[in-house]
């Protein structure tokens, strides 16, 4: 298994496995598979391309089958542009318990480190997913807040725990 940065040419796997991730784990995401599934195509490959280089979706592959995902999203605002933001993990049943989750986290955390002036990194997970909580905890995740009614589900509605990790130490403007 290695972890890369995919790319336009990656958007059918890519929007196969997310589609998935929606039905599979539809509590973890506030996008239905619905929603997802009605965009076209050139939406999947902009996701993917970022011509303002603002997200990075790193795609675990086993071959040539992706088997995990994860998107840091970099903010242009200047008031902002000091934090990464997490979306998107999802680990194929197949591929869990094998550090595949862990490996897409690293090359995340690893990219928001590399960017000029990002100091904080964010994320947010269903309340009561422990395996991601405690996954997003060893790597130094603190929880900040709890936002109660996050989404609404077909079983009722869930929270979402909103976590933060630092990755140095902000003076003032980054």
């Amino acid at each position: 298994m290695h972890v890369v940065a995919l790319t336009e040419r990656d958007a059918p796997r890519y929007r196969a496995l997310m589609l998935h991730a929606y039905e599979a784990a539809g509590d973890a995401f506030t996008s239905t598979a619905q929603e997802r599934a009605a965009e076209p195509e050139s939406w999947w490959v902009r996701r993917l391309a970022n011509p303002e280089s603002l997200t990075v979706v790193f795609g675990a592959l086993e071959g040539e089958e992706l088997v995990g995902t994860v998107t840091v999203e970099f903010s242009a605002k200047t008031r902002t542009k000091h934090k990464a933001h997490l979306i998107g993990m999802f680990v194929a049943e197949s591929a869990r318990g094998l550090g595949v989750s862990k490996a897409l986290l690293e090359a995340a955390l690893d990219a928001a480190r590399a960017r000029r002036g990002v100091a904080v990194v964010t994320l947010t997970v269903t309340e009561g997913n422990l395996p991601a909580t405690s996954l997003y905890r060893s790597f130094g995740f603190q929880v900040f807040g709890v936002e109660p009614m996050a989404i609404s589900t077909p079983d009722g509605f869930r929270s979402k725990v909103h976590m933060w990790l630092p990755l140095q130490v902000a003076h003032g403007v980054a």
